[in-house]
């Protein structure tokens, strides 16, 4: 369907007003993608226990059906209940690939938190309710339902699309089941000029689209374990060496310490667009963050860095997330373990990290080791076709919306496709209010409206970046 600038805005209108999208007034391009996505949030696919290779083959069956050959729709399982599905429609060969990417797999989700069954698709209160509805279901949703539309239309691009969907995204997996399988047996299916994949959304403000994220760097995680052992003995007869004690000792100095800032062009250019949408005096502290000699002393710094998610955006952070300690209530610790999660700025040096940690630990009785292997990725540049069709579509879809690139302070598979010299660049036009906090959470749920509109968006771009007719 050749969407219209009226069509874009009646969408719009359907976000900025709250109306609801009703099973009975879908178009035949929304029923396409509600039939699809209601599909995908029923099959249980956790990472744990589900079955990612049923979404697959599911998935795969309406890509045949709808006239891909079978030779370009292929699933493959490295392992019992987990799938990855690879397709492919053909270009002119005229460009290079465009790689479109987003998992399958969901975290878990119990019933009993839940007041819907989270994996039936439930429309309630102008949502669709399910786990999986945000993250990942609907990109996944979108780039299928684009292949059979692009299919049916007799499109013809520039360059293939290929749509990979992958398992075991959500365990970071470095073992090689998802897209890390895909890189090391499969790179010729999925090598692409770039990559589209999650991380940066539409943020909305009291109803209204304040910026639409184009995610092009993520911090590097990395893990260590912090252990102090001890001889023991008796509860009854305590000593000043205490495991427990010194470990607890440490991880206090720990939670006093701030890493320095450091800002990269990402960071600078998320501080700079979000200044806009701010109060007066954070808009400021922004602005000084990013000045060419800021004043590292100054209050802004303190104010700025209060805020967890502009603390994440400024430095790298290391955090306490696991705790063990003694053997029995009546003898004293032998052992106390503590393990520490940290979150490092692009291109910073993990020894850089672990360094600093030992000097702010200062005690060379807590044995510090690293206990996984980061996955370093340089950021995506700023490419000027991708982000010239992002800002012209949203002000089509999203009026008002300022294009912001951003820095994800969790992970994606997004480091694994860089590494493998495929620039990816997270972006899924899914419109949910700013405070909305659902991603992982009980009741995940996603705006009906925001849903077609966010389908509808993805369609368009992918079209005007694989160009063609």
């Amino acid at each position: 369907m050749k969407i219209t600038n009226n069509f874009a805005t009646a969408i719009a209108a359907l976000v900025l007003g709250g109306s609801v999208a009703t099973a009975a007034g879908l178009t035949p391009q929304q029923q396409l993608s509600y039939d699809v996505y209601k599909e995908l949030v029923e099959i249980d696919t956790t990472t744990a226990t589900g079955d990612t290779a049923k979404a697959a083959e599911a998935l795969a069956a309406r890509l045949k059906a709808a006239g891909i050959p079978a030779a370009d729709v292929q699933v493959f399982s490295p392992a019992p209940r987990k799938g990855n599905l690879v397709a492919r429609l053909r270009g002119s060969g005229a460009r290079k690939p465009i790689l479109l990417v987003a998992h399958l797999d969901v975290v878990p989700a119990l019933r009993e938190d839940w007041s819907v069954d989270p994996f039936k698709l439930t429309e309630q209160d102008g949502h669709y309710y399910g786990r999986g509805t945000a993250d990942d279901k609907h990109m996944a949703t979108a780039f299928i339902a684009a292949l059979i539309r692009y299919k049916q239309e007799g499109y013809k691009p520039d360059r293939d699309i290929i749509v990979a969907l992958e398992t075991d995204e959500e365990i970071f997996d470095r073992d090689g089941l998802g897209i890390n399988w895909l890189i090391k047996n499969h790179k010729d299916l999925i090598d692409a000029e770039f990559a589209l994949n999650e991380g940066g959304g539409v943020g909305l403000k009291g109803g209204k689209p304040i910026r639409n994220s184009v995610q092009t760097s993520e911090k590097v995680p990395v893990s260590f374990q912090l252990e102090v052992t001890d001889a023991g003995g008796h509860s009854s007869v305590p000593r000043q060496s205490n495991a427990i004690y010194r470990l607890a000792e440490g991880l206090v100095r720990l939670s006093k310490f701030n890493f320095p800032i450091r800002l990269n062009d990402t960071t600078r250019g998320y501080f700079e667009k979000s200044a806009q949408f701010e109060n007066e005096q954070t808009a400021s502290d922004m602005r000084t963050v990013m000045s060419d000699k800021p004043d590292l002393s100054a209050m802004s710094f303190v104010r700025l860095a209060a805020n967890p998610v502009f603390n994440a955006q400024l430095r790298t952070t290391c955090v306490a997330t696991q705790l063990q300690g003694g053997h029995a209530i009546n003898a004293l610790p032998q052992s106390a373990i503590a393990k520490v999660n940290c979150r490092m700025m692009p291109g910073e040096p993990v020894e850089e990290v672990k360094a600093t940690l030992e000097r702010v630990l200062a005690d060379d009785q807590i044995k510090l080791t690293q206990i996984d292997t980061p996955v370093l990725s340089a950021p995506s540049a700023l490419h000027e076709e991708i982000m010239g069709a992002i800002e012209k579509l949203t002000g089509e879809f999203f009026p008002g919306a300022v294009v912001m690139p951003v820095m994800s302070s969790g992970a994606t598979d997004g480091s694994y496709l860089r590494n493998a010299g495929i620039p990816t660049y997270g972006h899924s036009g899914m419109a949910i209010d700013v405070g909305e906090g659902r991603i992982h959470g009980k009741d995940e749920r996603v705006p009906i409206a925001s849903f077609y509109n966010g389908q509808e968006y993805l369609y368009r771009l992918v079209k005007v970046l694989a160009g063609g007719s």
